[in-house]
């Protein structure tokens, strides 16, 4: 999709299948989605192997890149892992990106200094009195990104090596406003001078996950909303998704029924934007 830059999810231990994968130590398996990732438009290949030892995060990584010359997104909170992934990373295939480095965990950024690295900033949760927390508002959502941003810039990155997350909660469950959270906080980083330039991304499976795959009617359900999410999102500087390769995302036009029940939920309170949500797929 013109001006979405592509990151592929399927290398990861939070997807049954892949879990099986690792679980069998079927390295075949994942070469295979590996190689599809690569051929169907990623432009980065995320690995991760959730709580397994570094050491299998840096087999991945190699046996990855022995298939496929996209770079690749090494994905994991734990310091070790993170390090293991990275240093495995080969420079044949380009700057890697480091999915992610949160208020909670700025010590990562340590880890430039094993490898150049374009970090994913994670600006869902930061610290308050003392305790973490989930931003709960698009204002401590900003706040929590350019603490991210200042750091980066203190250790040599620029805002166009950043790519700043600022969470995308599930639509079925969302009854805090988290999507109203969200996108408030990409009006006001396209309207900052501060964040110019910087790249955005979501894990856009979030979005849809625990929706029916059709509607009452046959058609899709979670493909379109996604889709409308990046109608609204991408005039206000989303750039890059973690997504699939197989689905086909795509801008939808003005009365798109899709659209309609994305701007009805972000308009909505409470429970009133799961009652939009079901009519849409009922």
């Amino acid at each position: 999709m013109q001006g979405l830059t592509l990151i592929g999810e399927s290398i990861n231990d939070s997807v049954p299948s892949t879990h099986a994968l690792f679980e069998a130590g079927d390295l075949a398996g994942v070469i295979a989605l590996a190689q599809t990732q690569a051929t169907r438009g990623a432009a980065y290949i995320d690995v991760n192997v959730g709580p397994r030892a570094p050491a299998f995060m840096a087999e991945m990584v190699r046996a990855v890149e022995a298939v496929a010359d996209k770079p690749l997104s090494v994905d994991s909170p734990d310091l070790a892992t993170a390090k293991a992934g990275l240093e495995a990373c080969s420079a044949r295939c380009g700057t890697p990106i480091l999915n992610s480095i949160s208020p909670l965990r700025l010590a990562m950024f340590d880890l430039l200094d094993v490898r150049r690295f374009r970090p994913i900033l994670l600006a869902s949760e930061m610290l308050r009195d003392g305790a973490e927390t989930p931003c709960l508002t698009a204002d401590e959502t900003i706040v929590a990104a350019r603490l991210l941003l200042e750091t980066a810039h203190g250790r040599g990155l620029a805002n166009a090596d950043c790519i700043i997350d600022p969470g995308i909660a599930p639509l079925a469950t969302d009854t805090d406003g988290h999507l109203r959270r969200l996108m408030g906080a990409l009006a006001q980083m396209r309207d900052d001078p501060f964040f110019a330039g910087v790249h955005i991304s979501v894990g856009l499976s979030n979005f849809t996950v625990m929706l029916p795959s059709k509607r009452a009617d046959g058609s899709p359900v979670k493909t379109p909303l996604a889709s409308a999410f990046l109608t609204r999102a991408m005039p206000l500087g989303l750039d890059t998704i973690i997504g699939s390769v197989k689905l086909p995302y795509a801008l939808l036009p003005e009365g798109h029924p899709a659209l309609q029940c994305f701007d009805a939920c972000l308009a909505a309170e409470g429970f009133d934007g799961l009652e939009i949500v079901q009519n849409f797929y009922s």
